[in-house]
C-alpha cells in the first residue's frame, strides 16, 4: 500500500510542477501539463493591432533548401495519398484531409496552409515585440507539426485572423482538438489571450479531455 501510495504522489506531483515552471521555460525546454494547466498560465490581456502587416512575417521560406517552400514541405507531409513531385517542388495529384470542416480534398490548388494561430493574431498577442527573425520562424514553422495546417481554402478564408472567441472550425467534432492545439502553439511562442478568447477557451475545454500536452518553447 505504501509503495502504491508514493507511486500516485509521484504521479501527481508529474502532473503538477510543469504548471508551475511554465514561465520560467526557456527556448528549447519542453514543458508537459494537462491543457487546461496550460491555458491558466498563459497570460491574459487586451490584443493590440496597431503596426501590424502581414509582411512583417516573411513567408513562404525554403529554409533546407531543397526547392521546397514551406508550403510545399506542409503538403507533403499532411497527404493522405502523396502528390507528384517535379522540378523544383512542383506538387500535382494527391489528397488531403481537411479538418476543419472534414472534407477530403484532391489536387493542391483548392488548399491553403493556415497558421493555427494567424499571424495578425500571434502580432496581437505579443508577436509585435519580436525581431523579424523570430516572427520569420513562426511563419515558417515546421519544427512542431501543429503549428501549419492545410486545410480547405473556403474554410481558411472563412476563419481568417479570427481566434476561437468568434470563429470555431465547422466541424464540432474537431472543436476539442483544434482548442487543445490553439492552446499548445500559445505555449510554445509565450503568446497571450484576451478575455473573451479565454473565456472561450476555458468553456469549450470544460466539454473536452483534459489532454496532457507536450510542446518545445520556441521563445
Amino acid at each position: 500500500m505504501r509503495i502504491r501510495a508514493a507511486a500516485v504522489l509521484a504521479a501527481l506531483a508529474a502532473l503538477l510542477a510543469p504548471t508551475t515552471s511554465v514561465h520560467a521555460a526557456d527556448p528549447g525546454d519542453t514543458i508537459n501539463l494537462p491543457v487546461r494547466d496550460a491555458l491558466a498560465a498563459l497570460t491574459v490581456t487586451d490584443e493590440v493591432r496597431t503596426g501590424y502587416d502581414r509582411d512583417l512575417f516573411r513567408h513562404w521560406i525554403d529554409a533546407d533548401r531543397d526547392g521546397c517552400s514551406t508550403r510545399s514541405e506542409v503538403l507533403l507531409d499532411e497527404a493522405v495519398t502523396a502528390p507528384d513531385r517535379t522540378g523544383r517542388c512542383t506538387l500535382t495529384g494527391g489528397r488531403w484531409y481537411s479538418p476543419y470542416d472534414d472534407q477530403y480534398v484532391d489536387g493542391p490548388r483548392a488548399l491553403d496552409i493556415d497558421h493555427y494561430v494567424p499571424l495578425a493574431e500571434s502580432w496581437d498577442s505579443g508577436a509585435s515585440a519580436w525581431t523579424p527573425k523570430e516572427r520569420e520562424a513562426y511563419a515558417n514553422d515546421l519544427d512542431d507539426t501543429r503549428s501549419l495546417i492545410a486545410v480547405t481554402a473556403a474554410s481558411n478564408r472563412s476563419k481568417a485572423d479570427q481566434d476561437p472567441a468568434t470563429w470555431m472550425p465547422p466541424a464540432a467534432g474537431y472543436h476539442c482538438e483544434y482548442v487543445t492545439t490553439w492552446v499548445t502553439i500559445k505555449t510554445r511562442w509565450s503568446l497571450a489571450v484576451d478575455p473573451a478568447e479565454a473565456a472561450k477557451l476555458a468553456s469549450t475545454l470544460n466539454e473536452c479531455p483534459n489532454t496532457l500536452i507536450e510542446v518545445e518553447r520556441a521563445r
